[in-house]
């Protein structure tokens, strides 16, 4: 079980802590109306990722384990990817144009159609989230959850902190911001390559 904790985690932190639609919007909207007509906004996550986590398991539920672990070896390179674009945004960081977007009215709402339409959810859940909780749940259903529990209470409580962050000082919250994707680097990195070897060892 702890091994599915810390997966969760780490791929929680590394996603929470990238530049996106949400983190924009969520900055952005810290910014203009400060921390605290912000910070419910934290939890959108788990307001719209219940139909993009269903959707992700009916598809791989349905398909043979082969072309799961086939998935794992897409999600390990898809993580890698990652790794390798979140350096390059740790080198030439510009909180400017990373967290660049329009003021709304902050809602609660607003911030889950904001990740709904987000294509980083989908890709996380169809590529690493799903075939890991699929192959904990069969494991153990406990194993399944340890890894969704710990994937969400570290994704909001990592939202949070950005946004106070940034709610405290721009400059001092832009630069903790760079050194938490320099930490994300390392943790997508070892993330791919543990799903690569998951994926690849089942063939050797």
């Amino acid at each position: 079980m702890t091994s599915y904790l810390v997966l969760g985690s780490t791929f929680a932190f590394a996603a929470a802590v990238q530049p996106g639609p949400l983190q924009a919007y969520l900055v952005s909207q810290t910014l203009t109306f400060g921390w605290r007509r912000t910070i419910l906004a934290g939890f959108s996550p788990l307001v719209s990722d219940g139909p993009i986590i269903a959707l992700c398991l009916l598809i791989l539920s349905r398909v043979p384990p082969m072309f799961v672990h086939g998935l794992q070896i897409a999600g390990g390179v898809y993580l890698l990817y990652l790794a390798v674009d979140a350096f390059k945004t740790y080198r030439n960081y510009d909180p400017e144009r990373a967290f660049h977007v329009q003021s709304t009215q902050q809602t609660l709402l607003r911030a889950a159609f904001v990740n709904l339409l987000n294509p980083n959810p989908y890709f996380a859940w169809s590529l690493v989230m799903g075939t890991l909780l699929l192959k904990g749940w069969r494991e153990d259903p406990l194993h399944g959850l340890a890894l969704l529990v710990s994937f969400y209470i570290t994704l909001v409580i990592t939202l949070f902190g950005t946004i106070l962050l940034f709610s405290a000082a721009k400059k001092l919250g832009s630069r903790v911001n760079r050194a938490l994707i320099g930490g994300s680097v390392i943790a997508l990195g070892c993330f791919g390559l543990y799903e690569l070897w998951s994926g690849v060892n089942v063939f050797l």
